[in-house]
Formats: structure tokens, C-alpha cells, sequence
């Protein structure tokens, strides 16, 4: 049993934990800031923040300069960053038909990146796994980061178990029930942690801290391509079901005379709203992929009304589906990704006028819908995002152990403290 003395100290504990917390996830949302402007977004004293900055900065999390003069009386507050390389993930994206990576530093930054477009097939989850290992290994060929990587974050076009990285199904990989964490940790090892998510989860994620969602607390983010998927945050945290199947937004049924999907089902939203069904309107193939969209929408920009009409089409689709998902989830702000992004400009009309048409009075005035800022980046940035939580959550697992009296000064390297 603790005593009164234990108490204290294991309260006074946790509540510096959570203030470490406040000030790095400031810092990584917005960048530099100073101590003063820390003062005011967090509500900490003068003196807690630094002697909080002290330990961040002796970890190596964060440095500090001095600020530039305002011209007015008195010293500048100093200005407070994220070290670029004190902290980095490497983040992984599996698209339909491409894969993706990326050393990402604190405040998002990219350190490095790849993408490299792949045919439309179904492949082995070992040998996507084995590819992304050869795409990562082409980044930082110097490796300056390797020392300071805390994780790995993984965005994949399926259904995933968040508990163990299981895509329980991507139909459009051919995928069924397979482990794609521990196939990810057979390649990459077990130093660091390896977390994997759903790709419009993650694209929901870093549209809200990087892209067009910044500072909206409801927000749905679709993401169409070959699937449509879709990510939701709610009070600003993110939504994704009791194991992490939440948001299958793609397969939800629209039309009961509709076309078989690929998840076994029939008339599956993105059966009429995905990148196929855009083609297979404008009498195209609809297995094109990529090329065949940029072709379809330089005809629809010279205005072609085969082009036209089949934009059309699908923007009805489309208003359909978020018309049930309007009444559903009373989002403030709907941000299309990947397809539905490119395609804004040409269905927004449409899609607008299904919404008054369908949706219920009330959210439908309260509701925006924009593009995405991020494109076909958002769900690799977001993985980014997914695997630098952890740091974020808890800085102090990550320090040096609090004996290195950060009053000194005293400039370290990062160690993980279990």
C-alpha cells in the first residue's frame, strides 16, 4: 500500500509526463514557438516551462535559440524547436497502385521521400513487404536518422486490426486475414515499434494536423480511387471503431440493382463513385488506372461531354453516399482525397445539389466540403503522424533519465527509458 509521501510523488510524476506532453505536441503541430507563446497555448508557469524545455532540450527533443528583437523593451522571449533529427519515423504507404516511403522528422517534416507507381495486381503480402524494404532502403543513404528512428507508421488501402497489424481485408490487394505487421517485422526488426492503420484514417489524421482539416473538430475525409475510404475525427480525436474497422465507408450499399464488389457484397458505394465505375461511364477501361483518369480529366478540361457526363454521374454518386453520412456523423468539415480530391472542381455542383437534395436541413447547412491540401501524400504523412504518438503521448519514455540534471544544460542523445 502506498503511503501519502508515494502518492504525491507518483501524482507529481504523472502530471509532469503530461505537461511534457503538452509542450512537445505544441511544438510538433506548430513549429517553433516561444517560451512565451508556450506560456499562453498551455497554460504552464513561466518557470514550469523551463525547466520543462531543460529536460526536452538535454534529450536532445528540442533546442533553443534566441529570438530576434522586437524593438521593444526588454529581452526576447527565446524561441523553442523541434530538433529535425532529434526524433524520426520512417513511414510506409501501401496504395492500389503504388507504394510509398519517407523518413519523417518532428512538425511533419519530410526528410526524405519515394514513391514509385506499380501495376494494378495482386500481389503477396511478402512481396509488398519485401519492395518496401527495398524503397526504404534508397532513403538518407547517409542514415544520419537511423540513430534517432522511434518507429515505423504503415498506411494500407484495407481493413486493419489496429491491436496486431492484421488486414482483415483489401479487396483490392487480394487480400484476406493476412499479418502484415509481423511480415513488416520479419523485414525491418523489432528495434523500434511498427504500427499499421488504414489509409484514410491516417489521410483523416494528417489532413487534421497538416492539411485543409487544420483547426476543424469534426471532419470526414474520403478518400477515392480504386476503393473509396474514408477517415473520421470527432471532438478532434480520432474515430476508428471498437478494433479499428471504423470508416469503411467504401462499402456501405447505395444501390441494390448495383454491381457486384469485391468484398462480396453488391452495389457498394464505391462501385459507384470509385475511379472504375468514372472510367467504365466515360467508355473507357476500367481497369486504366492512373493515366487513363489524367487523360479522362484533360477531355472533361477541353470539355468533352463524354468526360463531362461521366463526372457527373459519379459526382451524383458521390452526393448520394455523403448525403447518408452528412445525416449519419454531422461533420463541419468533408475533405476529399486522392480521386475525389482531383475531381472536386468538376462534381462539386453536383455533389452540393444531392446534399440539398438528400440530407437533412439541419447538418447540411452546417457542413463544408473541400479538397484536400495534402493529395496523395495525406495517408503517408499520416503514417508519419501514427508512428510519432507515441513520443508525442509520452515524451519522458523516450529521455534521459531524470538524475541528468537538465539545469547544466547538458546536450544528449536520445535514449528509450522502458
Amino acid at each position: 500500500m502506498l503511503n501519502r509521501r508515494d502518492e504525491l510523488g507518483q501524482r507529481s510524476e504523472t502530471v509532469r509526463r503530461a505537461n511534457l506532453s503538452v509542450i512537445l505536441r505544441e511544438l510538433h503541430t506548430r513549429g517553433a514557438l516561444s517560451r512565451s507563446e508556450l506560456v499562453a497555448r498551455t497554460g504552464l508557469t513561466r518557470s514550469a516551462i523551463r525547466g520543462l524545455i531543460g529536460e526536452l532540450a538535454a534529450s536532445g527533443l528540442v533546442s533553443e535559440t534566441r529570438a530576434a528583437p522586437l524593438g521593444t523593451p526588454g529581452r526576447p522571449s527565446p524561441l523553442v524547436s523541434p530538433v529535425p533529427d532529434g526524433a524520426t519515423v520512417l513511414a510506409l504507404d501501401i496504395e492500389v497502385d503504388s507504394i510509398a516511403a519517407a523518413i519523417v522528422g518532428p512538425w511533419g517534416e519530410i526528410i526524405d521521400e519515394i514513391r514509385v507507381d506499380r501495376p494494378r495486381r495482386h500481389s503477396s503480402v511478402g512481396q509488398v513487404v519485401a519492395d518496401l524494404a527495398e524503397l526504404a532502403d534508397t532513403l538518407q543513404p547517409d542514415d544520419r536518422s537511423l540513430d534517432s528512428r522511434i518507429g515505423i507508421g504503415v498506411a494500407v488501402v484495407g481493413v486493419v486490426r489496429r491491436s496486431d497489424g492484421v488486414v482483415s481485408m483489401a479487396p483490392n490487394l487480394g487480400w484476406v486475414d493476412v499479418g502484415l505487421r509481423d511480415e513488416l517485422v520479419r523485414m525491418f526488426g523489432d528495434d523500434v515499434p511498427i504500427y499499421v492503420a488504414n489509409e484514410a484514417h491516417l489521410g483523416a489524421l494528417a489532413e487534421a494536423r497538416r492539411g485543409a482539416a487544420v483547426a476543424a473538430d469534426h471532419i470526414l475525409y474520403l478518400s477515392g480511387e480504386v476503393g473509396v475510404g474514408g477517415g473520421i475525427i470527432v471532438d478532434g480525436e480520432p474515430f476508428i471503431g471498437a478494433a479499428g474497422y471504423g470508416g469503411e465507408v467504401g462499402h456501405m450499399p447505395v444501390n441494390p440493382a448495383g454491381l457486384a464488389c469485391r468484398c462480396g457484397s453488391i452495389g457498394c458505394w464505391e462501385t459507384e463513385a470509385g475511379s472504375q465505375s468514372l472510367l467504365r461511364r466515360a467508355g473507357r477501361v476500367a481497369t486504366g488506372g492512373r493515366d487513363a483518369i489524367d487523360e479522362l480529366l484533360a477531355e472533361a478540361e477541353a470539355g468533352s461531354p463524354i468526360a463531362l457526363g461521366a463526372l457527373e454521374e459519379t459526382g451524383r454518386w458521390i452526393g448520394i453516399g455523403l448525403a447518408g453520412l452528412v445525416n449519419l456523423l454531422d461533420p463541419r468539415l468533408v475533405v476529399f482525397g486522392g480521386l475525389f480530391g482531383r475531381i472536386h472542381p468538376f462534381v462539386a455542383r453536383i455533389v452540393e445539389a444531392e446534399l440539398d437534395r438528400r440530407a437533412l436541413a439541419a447538418p447540411r447547412r452546417l457542413v463544408r466540403i473541400v479538397p484536400s491540401k495534402l493529395g496523395v501524400e495525406a495517408s503517408l504523412r499520416g503514417a508519419a503522424e501514427l508512428a510519432m504518438e507515441p513520443l508525442l503521448a509520452d515524451p519522458a519514455r523516450w529521455m534521459r533519465p531524470r538524475d541528468v540534471d537538465a539545469r547544466y544544460g547538458v546536450a544528449g542523445h536520445r535514449r528509450v527509458v522502458a
